[in-house]
């Protein structure tokens, strides 16, 4: 006898929402900020190597594409920060009606882009 009715929910009838969505989100992000950590740790120890071996890596960020990723990390670490501030409030048990979830969930994206916009004008205000 074969079932073709799964036993839990898959994509053809599972609806999207914006918990489901910045919790995948989340997890892609952590992996990134992950591996960027580690990118900013080399970073710093070229610093500490003198001029020579820092010059290589100012030139890329100087580039279109260096920005770009820059800016995309930024971003990165404030989606995350502002969701683990999201899940550390669930942690203490508030916010899991359905209406504050969605509320918070927009704030953490949206959040997450301002947080970046104002990165990028103190960051160019500052160098």
């Amino acid at each position: 006898m074969e079932n073709n009715n799964p036993l839990s929910p898959h994509l053809q009838i599972y609806k999207w929402q914006i918990s489901s969505l910045l919790s995948i989100t989340h997890r892609i992000v952590g992996v990134i900020n992950f591996f960027a950590v580690i990118l900013i740790c080399f970073w710093v120890i070229f610093i500490t190597f003198g001029q020579n071996n820092y010059s290589s890596l100012n030139v890329f960020l100087n580039t279109s594409l260096g920005k770009f990723f820059v800016i995309s990390l930024c971003w990165t670490f404030s989606f995350h920060i502002l969701n683990e501030l999201r899940h550390l409030v669930w942690d203490a048990g508030y916010g899991f009606d359905l209406k504050v979830a969605k509320i918070t969930g927009m704030i953490v994206f949206f959040g997450s882009f301002i947080l970046t916009i104002l990165f990028y004008i103190i960051g160019r205000n500052l160098f």
